[in-house]
């Protein structure tokens, strides 16, 4: 009969450690929050497309849409990331104890201003013209252009090596969007595969045009 006790007791002791265990290990289990929000410029209404919403630690992340809007799953107390080129980067704490499964944010990005040193330009091509100039005593101290400046090869060579602007690169990705706008509605046609263009090259060809 004691021995039975005895085992009972074992028995019970047993299931109120595990249960201790179980309600400490559901006490330190951090809470899965939905996080979501909508990332705004300083002069921005529809939000900022692109910016990087991450977990560092965690290693995972999401990007806004075309609307600056996001979503992800993040746990309580996780760091946030938001960056982007061009912008400071911005850090959100999620709260460690929430009343809801869902967490909805706005985040306003600033616009990282690098100055530059200013730059002097001076009429010579190159620092050893304008060493050998200030040898010589031939400094040019008028506002006149200096034409060896204007030199085709030195031209032909800026064309080549020199990147495109600001205002070039947006020409240029506008293009490529609208081309891929195109492409998506309708396939790109061969002109050498229409007849109609065959048959005017052959009138035209024969009117010795």
């Amino acid at each position: 009969m004691r021995i039975h006790r005895s085992y009972v007791l074992i028995l019970l002791a047993a299931g109120i450690l595990l249960c201790s265990t179980e309600a400490r290990a559901q006490s330190n289990r951090r809470q899965i929050i939905q996080l979501s929000g909508i990332v705004l410029g300083e002069d921005s209404v529809s939000g900022l497309p692109g910016v990087h919403v991450y977990v560092p630690k965690a290693g995972r992340g999401t990007s806004t849409n075309i609307t600056g809007f996001f979503s992800m799953p993040v746990l309580a107390g996780d760091s946030v990331v938001i960056s982007s080129v061009g912008y400071i980067r911005q850090h959100y704490i999620v709260p460690p104890s929430m009343n809801e499964d869902f967490l909805t944010i706005v985040v306003e990005m600033t616009t990282d201003n690098t100055f530059l040193t200013a730059v002097t330009i001076l009429p010579f091509p190159t620092e050893e013209v304008f060493k050998q100039a200030v040898l010589a005593l031939n400094v040019p101290f008028d506002d006149k252009i200096d034409r060896r400046n204007l030199n085709a090869e030195l031209m032909a060579l800026m064309m080549r090596t020199t990147p495109m602007d600001g205002n070039l690169n947006y020409r240029y990705y506008m293009e490529q969007y609208n081309t891929s706008i195109t492409d998506r509605s309708m396939g790109r046609t061969n002109p050498f595969l229409n007849p109609f263009n065959w048959a005017r090259f052959f009138r035209d060809l024969k009117k010795k045009k």
